[in-house]
């Protein structure tokens, strides 16, 4: 092993088009990121770090082991950060415990996949637990909230690019793939979204130059990449958007890159106790499929589950409304109720479903409370309770993170069982032309 063959403590620091410094000092989560790519499509467990990005890795893992170092100082693994060690580490990758991080998880990567898919806006990962399930690989993903990237690889070993609209986040996309997952951002579509940037004096839907435009984005990658099939989804309110102005242009452009497209607006509440409405958009390629692909949207039904279901029998009292906060939701309901408007807290049936768990369920807990019986507070539900709400299994970890970014990885994430079921039916349409 040629342990002098190139200096890894003084790799060149290149500057791409953004400013980000490849080899040199991205931040953390980038370096981790290529790292768990890298280790990720590795079809040997002797495989060298070779090629045009024989660099970049060297680095990535140089910054990982000094993040070992930094959690674990007392450990002697880490003591010697030599170009020596670097390398060792290099030279057999998937059998070097340092990198047990990637591979012991809950969810790991099918080892025959079936197909690939890359995984967007990934958030807590639902869409690839539903891809997963169908047998696929994901071969690339981006999330740009940190907190969200912790949760994804503790679940899934692999860390999401950052920032999806720079150019050298797009760069690690692989060149063929079969499908594009994005559960693009909502905000600037839906009815809460809308109304908050209005009182702020703030454009929504295309735009909003921050969020609105992030779904061109999607457009571009489908345009690059040209998958076989897309699986898109939103609020309910993205079809009435600017009195339909807004799907329109989606719609149209996704036509207009040679995709059939198929949407419909679905219910949660056919798979787990939740009302959550939000509109599935599937497409596939035109130049492959001719448009004579037989997709379907599986069956909806009404709710078979109740809340009670995903309940823990004991619950830590902390989840507890105090007493003043009780009495202002009691206060808050009745003022809005005197105006005759139906705002206000959301006392659950036991029997029945929940309201939309939104990601400001941390603030208060106001649209889903569960009553504890007579002369007890409600309370709000666990973050591992709002998990199973949206369909997550209970190995998924949840606990990686704090309660209030629990909550609102919870609030913004898709309902696993609903996207699989679609999911389904996409590879069913792909497995059938």
């Amino acid at each position: 092993m040629a342990t002098t063959e190139v200096k890894i403590s003084e790799l060149p620091e290149e500057l791409t088009e953004d400013g980000l410094k490849i080899y040199g000092p991205a931040s953390y989560e980038t370096q981790v990121a290529i790292l768990s790519q890298y280790l990720h499509t590795l079809k040997d467990k002797h495989d060298i770090v070779s090629g045009e990005k024989r660099y970049e890795i060297l680095g990535a893992i140089r910054d990982f082991i000094e993040y070992k170092h930094q959690q674990d100082r007392k450990n002697p693994m880490w003591k010697d950060i030599s170009d020596e060690v670097v390398w060792m580490a290099a030279e057999s990758p998937l059998e070097n415990e340092l990198f047990s991080d990637f591979f012991k998880v809950p969810f790991p990567a099918p080892e025959n996949p079936k197909f690939t898919f890359i995984d967007l806006f990934a958030g807590m990962g639902g869409f690839r637990l539903a891809m997963q399930a169908q047998g696929g690989k994901c071969v690339f993903s981006s999330e740009w909230n940190a907190y969200s990237q912790k949760t994804y690889f503790s679940n899934f070993g692999d860390m999401p690019f950052g920032d999806i609209t720079k150019e050298v986040t797009k760069s690690y996309i692989p060149e063929k793939f079969d499908i594009l997952c994005a559960g693009f951002p909502c905000q600037p579509f839906s009815i809460a979204g809308v109304s908050k940037k209005k009182s702020l004096g703030r454009e929504t839907g295309f735009k909003d130059k921050t969020q609105g435009t992030l779904f061109f984005d999607v457009a571009d990658i489908i345009s690059r990449h040209r998958p076989k099939a897309f699986f898109l989804e939103n609020v309910k309110n993205l079809t009435s958007h600017d009195k339909g102005n807004t799907f329109r242009v989606i719609y149209n452009t996704l036509k207009e890159l040679r995709y059939s497209v198929h949407y419909l607006v679905m219910d949660g509440q056919t798979y787990v106790p939740q009302h959550r409405e939000r509109i599935m958009i599937v497409g596939f390629d035109e130049d492959v499929y001719g448009g004579k692909e037989s997709f379907t949207f599986p069956e909806q039904h009404e709710a078979t589950r109740s809340i009670k279901e995903i309940l823990d029998p004991e619950i830590d009292p902390k989840y507890t409304l105090s007493d003043k906060l009780w009495a202002y939701l009691q206060n808050y309901a009745e003022k809005h109720r005197a105006k005759g408007n139906g705002f206000g807290y959301g006392l659950v049936d036991l029997n029945g479903i929940t309201r939309t768990l939104s990601a400001r369920y941390y603030k208060d807990g106001s649209e889903i409370l569960i009553p504890q019986g007579e002369g007890k507070n409600p309370r709000r539900l666990s973050p591992r309770e709002c998990a199973r709400l949206m369909g997550y299994p209970d190995k998924y970890r949840i606990d990686r993170v704090s309660d209030v970014q629990a909550y609102k990885q919870c609030g913004n994430s898709v309902i696993v069982p609903l996207i699989t079921a679609v999911s389904e039916q996409i590879i069913k349409t792909l497995q059938n032309v």
